[in-house]
């Protein structure tokens, strides 16, 4: 799920080198991706009333549910 977050980041950002995700397993069925991108990308993340961020999100719910799962983006600015 990691390199999916990653795949979706990396290419809506003009940085792509200054994308960092970290994952943290709070017990076996939760997982906290944070996701650390240029100052200056931040708002391509988010998109205009947070509709990218929301769509990154419901994707990544998606998936992890399909693993079993349960999985939250949360983005640093």
């Amino acid at each position: 799920m990691k390199e999916f977050i990653e795949f979706i980041v990396k290419h809506l950002v003009d940085s792509p080198d200054n994308v960092v995700i970290e994952e943290r397993t709070l017990d076996n069925h939760k997982i906290v991706y944070v996701l650390k991108v240029n100052a200056n990308d931040i708002g391509k993340i988010i998109g205009k009333q947070g509709k990218t961020a929301q769509a990154m999100r419901t994707l990544l719910t998606a998936v992890s549910a399909k693993e079993g799962k349960r999985a939250v983006l949360d983005i640093q600015d």
